[in-house]
């Protein structure tokens, strides 16, 4: 049986010590998905380096509410900022205090629901 699916695009984006890597790939059904792999080089005292690699898989189906929960995210790291609410400096200072900020509350179980 012939593999028929093929990567499509590629871009690399190198940002310090970790590099992400977009890649659109092509399904045996000719469907796009994109893979988003973050790859962080750690390097040992004896010279050699490795590399720790994590992965999504992101469908076409979820591309507007991946742009959308994105973008929400990215506009309200630009308000904290804005409003003083986390500053530059404050770099953990909140966590250390016990006073850290809340985090959304995920439930695994609507990973499967269709609706939402």
């Amino acid at each position: 049986m012939r593999d028929d699916r093929e990567d499509v695009y590629s871009k690399a984006v190198r940002a310090g010590k970790r590099t992400y890597f977009f890649d659109v790939k092509s399904t045996r059904g000719r469907d796009l998905y994109l893979t988003i792999t973050e790859s962080k080089k750690h390097t040992h005292e004896d010279g050699t380096a490795h590399y720790d690699k994590h992965k999504i898989f992101l469908y076409k189906e979820d591309f507007e509410k991946f742009i959308d929960g994105l973008s929400d995210a990215i506009s309200e790291i630009d308000r904290l900022k804005a409003t003083g609410e986390y500053g530059a400096n404050d770099s953990g200072s909140r966590e250390q205090n016990g006073d850290a900020p809340p985090f959304t509350d995920v439930n695994f179980e609507d990973l499967d629901r269709k609706d939402i």
